[in-house]
């Protein structure tokens, strides 16, 4: 197992004899409430520096956005960037937002429900930030739809493009699209992109 510290041209490793457990791995990141913390699907475990203000902002009006939309429709809940998912893979990603269907997250204990839940999101949105490298949020786009995410958005408010990924499917790239649909699990969700695509 590997400590990475993501986005430096030569990522700083901290080698161990043996990966965590999805216990230590959560403990781990308990410990360390003040530094984003992933896991990828080899149980190598990822340091992303914190956004910027500008990514906030727009983390925000997308959170919003969903949130609002979710709470209006009731077939599922709206998440933030702060949860993570134990995923089939072995990765524990956190989407910058996501959807569940309340059906799914019924199955969970409370307990479950309280650590990193054990499913793949219905739907989940990345939002690239100035330090995001664009290659490593579409391999992670594909990680999310191959470990079951139904509908997925990269949204890349510096290019003012969303590349849209559907299982079975190669991603569909839209430029300078004003707003959204949602389909499949989010049928019915629409962004409007124009807070996100703003400059702070």
């Amino acid at each position: 197992m590997q400590i990475l510290v993501e986005e430096s041209e030569r990522p700083m490793a901290i080698q161990w004899e043996r990966g965590m457990t999805d216990d230590e791995y959560f403990q781990f990141c308990a410990d360390n409430p003040d530094v984003r913390i992933e896991r990828s699907a080899e149980g190598d475990i990822l340091i992303m520096p914190p956004g910027g203000g500008e990514s906030g902002f727009r983390n925000c009006e997308l959170t919003v956005q969903l949130g609002t939309w979710a709470r209006k429709d009731g077939r599922g809940r709206a998440f933030d960037s702060s949860v993570e998912y134990f995923l089939p893979s072995g990765a524990a990603y956190s989407p910058d937002a996501s959807w569940v269907l309340r059906s799914r997250l019924d199955k969970l204990t409370r307990e479950e429900k309280r650590k990193f839940p054990r499913l793949c999101p219905d739907f989940v949105v990345e939002l690239r930030s100035p330090s995001d490298r664009l290659a490593k949020l579409k391999a992670k786009m594909r990680e999310w739809i191959e470990n079951g995410a139904q509908l997925g958005w990269l949204l890349d408010p510096d290019r003012r493009t969303v590349y849209v990924y559907r299982p079975g499917r190669e991603p569909e790239q839209l430029v300078n699209p004003e707003r959204i649909a949602g389909e499949g699990p989010v049928a019915g969700f629409v962004l409007v992109l124009a807070e996100i695509w703003a400059e702070l």
